[in-house]
């Protein structure tokens, strides 16, 4: 085969897995890059700029590689060689002076989000946020509403436009909570207590995940958050007491042990503070 042939070849599988990674980002729902809450646009955004910025280096050094090598081919005979040629300063400013000024944007960008986005520093709001204390269990996501009394297992349910204050631990190997659409991941260990502020800008159910492996159920810990009107999360709230199962610890106890591809289901809060007897069991007793 010739080599111009392989070349031509060469371009048409790069364009073709191009526009196979546009078809799909345009008829598949990206949830980071289609995100529902205020926390996950700002990270949309920076991703964004990032990609972008870095791009400014990184199509330049791909299209001058390709142009090098074929402008230098074996078959080209009127390419000039120049082993002596040296200290061009035009070409020494753009390929040093372009990356740091990359670098130095970044870098700025890097300190304003880092701020700006910590996990633990609460969405400034008009409307009182809530209190979501999530427990990563062995394979399966417990969630307690200590504010509301009542506790469900792979499902939250929230107003919209309303700050959710999540507390993260783990009663199980290391673990990550994550729901895509509202904001990033934030991980859960035992007797640490993490923190996560997220909102929901609209009504919708989002996909939650655990995004680090811990084991053979790791696939299966998912769980749905779904964000409603006020009316229909205090609702959702009566419904949830009326179910006959309460959750205190010796129910917890039981709920502990690992399972996997659990269904939904809703708990009456027996013991307000048993997400602080959870993290607690960790620790070592005062002497």
């Amino acid at each position: 085969m010739k080599k111009s042939t392989k070349i031509t070849l060469l371009i048409l599988i790069f364009l073709g897995l191009a526009a196979l990674t546009v078809w799909y980002m345009a008829t598949h729902n990206l949830a980071v890059l289609d995100p529902q809450g205020m926390i996950g646009e700002k990270e949309r955004d920076l991703i964004i700029t990032a990609s972008l910025l870095m791009l400014i280096v990184v199509v330049p050094v791909f299209v001058l590689a390709w142009a090098f090598a074929w402008r230098y081919r074996e078959e080209n005979k009127n390419a000039k060689h120049a082993p002596d040629w040296e200290h061009n300063y035009i070409a020494e400013y753009c390929w040093w002076g372009v990356p740091v000024i990359i670098i130095v944007i970044l870098g700025i960008l890097t300190w304003k989000s880092s701020h700006e986005l910590n996990p633990f520093t609460p969405i400034d709001s008009e409307t009182k946020p809530i209190v979501v204390q999530a427990v990563a269990l062995e394979w399966k996501w417990l969630f307690l509403y200590p504010e509301q009394g009542i506790a469900t297992v792979n499902f939250i349910q929230f107003p919209e436009k309303t700050p959710i204050n999540f507390e993260i631990t783990s009663d199980a190997p290391m673990n990550s909570f994550w729901i895509p659409a509202l904001g990033g991941q934030i991980y859960a260990m035992p007797a640490m207590r993490s923190k996560l502020h997220l909102i929901a800008n609209k009504c919708g159910s989002y996909r939650g995940a655990s995004a680090n492996i811990s084991g053979d159920g790791f696939a299966g810990m998912t769980f749905t958050a779904k964000s409603c009107s006020v009316e229909e999360f205090d609702q959702w709230v009566q419904e949830v007491k009326k179910s006959p199962k309460q959750l205190n610890l010796s129910t917890y106890n039981k709920l502990l042990e690992p399972s996997q591809y659990d269904p939904v289901a809703y708990f009456v809060l027996g013991q307000n503070d048993l997400f602080d007897q959870i993290l607690m069991k960790y620790m070592k007793p005062a002497e």
